[in-house]
């Protein structure tokens, strides 16, 4: 029995054309080395499984490779290549910093930088997961880098460049990986397929790029899962049955049955989805994921934004042609409110059920929602008609008709105007304010009616009238009628409080006056955005103004009215006569003199 290599290690890149998705670092390499302008530490830095390590040791296998291709590839051939096929090269040295992250495995690796290379002409360092060195292994770490022999070259990865030192990113030459696309995966994954004699559909190889999610030897790990599942065959079904992947024909029959208010096949295609295993969280997302990929084929420059396959990006444009915007951006915000408030749900079922429900019925409120616009702007057309006939169509109409002599002089009639036959029947037909008076225009200037300025304005008029029936209440009985109402709805006392002992008063016609306490109460009736409207509907005054003013005598203490304080003993002893009218009898009686009759 042979053993097994994982593809990941089987077909991993050997020379820089060979690295994935990665072209930009690739290519800069090759040219470095071709304008002998090579920096002597190099930081790779980007998502796992995108080739950071891989091309680190394509670097460092070109450098000591005594017979480089025209292009700058190793040859594969010489006794460094070989050396380094079979991991027996001693002038390149790996370390794993995530295990080796002290200072004394720093100061060993320094150690061995002294010592020249015994093949070749470089020694190269490579350091994997370099965020893992603590902060005194980065501090011992730092003269070397800075300053190394000329036979030595670092090559730094990371996963999380940000907790790395900024000290040891001045030092380095920073190259940032890109996530691999989809496609440049699927195309990877059909030349092993060939490879390995494999029949693969191309929608399973998109679905296995897709959960990889940007990362290569992911792809390739889940690759050989399925190749043990399924052998030589590769389908769709087999795939998303071993990856538990929701089918994407779940969503566009949930989609069409949305578009035509089938809630049974709603709630079936939901029951069928939760049988198979699938959480509903995961639905709802794959819903709105959906919604967005058929959003985004509603126009062709956006089609490359999707990451399937050839056949469901047809299936997604068709479904995008029946598919109001209207009907995808709302389905989107109520499937993302849905996911937000999911793990609240107490029936999670139900929860989603009803965000279907919602999604099912768009249409229909956006058709109401249109229709309720126009028969309103159909209410108001006869006033907005009225003030505009009241002054524009008199003076077109003066200019265009003119009759002559040899003509009758027009008349009035509030009929519906009859044009005589002629031998052109063209004839432009103007509403009066009122829809009753017509005006018809031949092209013999023959017209049964022409209104008055003055009629049309007085009939202007008295529709203005008619509409305007509400006749303003305000008068000082109504308006503290109308405050009491209002501040007994107050629930906060203090705000109760303040209203309770304010004094309301009518100015004129259109603005009252407010008096409270103090600043904080003037605060808090600026701040009630209700009252204004509360009154001018109470009073039917739409135009009424309010203002407010601080008196100190309307000073609210414990929901009392603040004592106005005493300052001369005159004020002091009125105050007591008030409260008891024998104090002056007393006085008077002893003939007592106070410090004001000094």
């Amino acid at each position: 029995m042979s053993k097994f290599v994982v593809s990941a290690r089987k077909y991993r890149p050997i020379r820089f054309d060979e690295v994935v998705g990665q072209q930009h670092v690739s290519q800069t390499l090759k040219n470095a080395l071709q304008n002998d302008h090579l920096a002597h530490a190099f930081l790779f830095c980007g998502p796992r499984g995108v080739g950071k390590t891989t091309c680190a040791r394509i670097l460092a296998k070109v450098l000591n490779c005594t017979n480089r291709t025209e292009d700058y590839e190793p040859c594969d051939e010489c006794n460094s290549c070989k050396a380094f096929n079979e991991n027996a090269s001693f002038n390149i040295t790996e370390l794993d910093a995530a295990s080796n992250n002290s200072v004394e495995h720093i100061r060993t690796l320094v150690e061995q930088v002294r010592f020249q290379p015994q093949q070749g002409e470089y020694k190269v360092f490579i350091i994997d997961e370099v965020h893992m060195l603590s902060q005194a292994a980065f501090n011992a770490f730092l003269k070397t880098l800075e300053e190394p022999p000329s036979y030595a070259i670092f090559i730094l990865a990371t996963t999380e460049k940000h907790k790395i030192i900024p000290t040891i990113l001045s030092r380095c030459q920073i190259f940032d990986f890109k996530r691999i696309q989809v496609q440049d995966t699927v195309k990877h994954l059909q030349g092993i397929c060939a490879e390995e004699e494999i029949e693969a559909d191309k929608d399973a190889l998109h679905i296995i790029g897709q959960k990889a999610d940007g990362a290569l030897r992911d792809a390739l790990s889940i690759f050989d899962r399925i190749v043990s599942f399924s052998g030589k065959k590769i389908t769709y079904d087999d795939v998303i049955t071993n990856l538990n992947v929701l089918d994407y024909d779940y969503f566009f029959k949930v989609t069409d049955a949305m578009l035509v208010e089938d809630l049974s096949s709603l709630f079936l295609i939901f029951d069928k989805i939760q049988k198979n295993g699938f959480e509903a969280d995961l639905f709802i997302n794959g819903l709105a994921e959906h919604f967005r990929n058929v959003l985004v084929c509603k126009n062709e420059g956006t089609l490359q934004l999707l990451e399937v396959s050839d056949n469901l990006k047809e299936r997604y444009k068709q479904q995008a042609k029946i598919a109001p915007i209207s009907f995808l951006l709302s389905a989107l915000n109520i499937a993302n409110e849905c996911d937000v408030n999911y793990k609240m749900a107490r029936n999670k079922r139900l929860h989603v059920e009803m965000a279907m429900v919602k999604m099912a019925y768009i249409n229909r409120a956006t058709t109401l929602s249109q229709s309720t616009v126009v028969e309103k702007k159909t209410t108001d057309a006869p006033v907005a008609r009225a003030k505009q006939n009241a002054s524009a169509p008199i003076m077109a109409t003066q200019k265009i008709v003119e009759p002559t002599k040899s003509e009758e002089p027009p008349t009035l009639t509030n009929q519906v105007p009859v044009t005589p036959p002629t031998e052109n029947k063209a004839s432009i037909p103007v509403s009066s304010p009122t829809g009753k008076i017509g005006l018809s225009l031949s092209s013999k200037y023959n017209i049964t009616s022409i209104p008055k300025k003055e009629d049309l304005k007085s009939q202007v008029n008295e529709e203005l009238a008619q509409s305007n029936e509400s006749v303003s209440r305000l008068n000082q009985e109504n308006l503290e009628a109308t405050w009491v109402t209002y501040y007994e709805k107050v629930t906060s006392p203090s705000v109760k409080s303040v209203f309770k002992h304010a004094e309301v008063t009518v100015i004129d016609e259109d603005s009252i006056l407010i008096k409270v306490g103090s600043t904080m109460g003037k605060g808090m009736v600026q701040q009630e955005y209700e009252l204004m409207n509360f009154i001018r509907t109470s009073l039917n005054h739409p135009k009424l103004i309010l203002e407010v003013e601080i008196d100190a005598t309307k000073v609210v203490v414990n929901n009392k009215p603040k004592p106005t304080k005493l300052s001369t003993p005159a004020e002091k002893y009125n105050k007591i006569i008030e409260i008891n009218p024998l104090v002056e009898e007393l006085r008077k009686r002893f003939d007592l003199k106070m410090d004001k009759d000094n």
